[in-house]
C-alpha cells in the first residue's frame, strides 16, 4: 500500500532503526517509546488486522514471535517483554498495518 508508513519502511523509502529483518518481517525500534525498549515487529505482507489473517500470515506471525523470544536476550529483554497487538481504531492502532509492539528492558506496570 503506497501511503502506509510501515509499508514505506519495509521498501526502505524511510529510515528506521532495524533491529531484524528477513524475508517475512521488520523489527525495529519505535519513534516514540513507552518503555526503556520498544520494538514494532511488521510483517512486510500488508494487512490491518488479524481479522485478515490467513493459514499463511498465521504462519509468518508464529515465526515473529518465535524471532522475538531468539532474539530477546541480545535486545534488553532477557528478564521479560510484553506483547501488544492493537486492533482498531478504538483500541490505538494509528498505523493500519498489524503490528506487534514489544515492550520491556524495565519493570512494566499495569497502566
Amino acid at each position: 500500500m503506497e501511503t502506509c508508513i510501515f509499508c514505506k519502511i519495509v521498501a526502505g523509502e524511510i529510515p528506521s532503526a532495524k533491529v531484524y529483518e528477513d524475508g517475512e518481517i521488520v523489527i525495529f525500534k519505535d519513534i516514540h517509546p513507552m518503555a526503556k525498549v520498544h520494538l514494532l515487529v511488521v510483517p512486510k505482507d500488508h494487512y490491518r488486522t488479524v481479522k485478515e489473517l490467513t493459514p499463511e500470515r498465521g504462519e509468518v506471525l508464529a515465526r515473529a514471535l518465535k524471532k522475538v523470544a531468539d532474539l530477546a536476550p541480545s535486545l534488553g529483554l532477557g528478564n521479560g517483554f510484553r506483547l501488544v497487538v492493537n486492533q482498531g481504531e478504538s483500541a490505538g492502532q494509528t498505523v493500519p498495518h498489524l503490528h506487534i509492539h514489544v515492550l520491556g528492558g524495565e519493570p512494566l506496570g499495569w497502566e
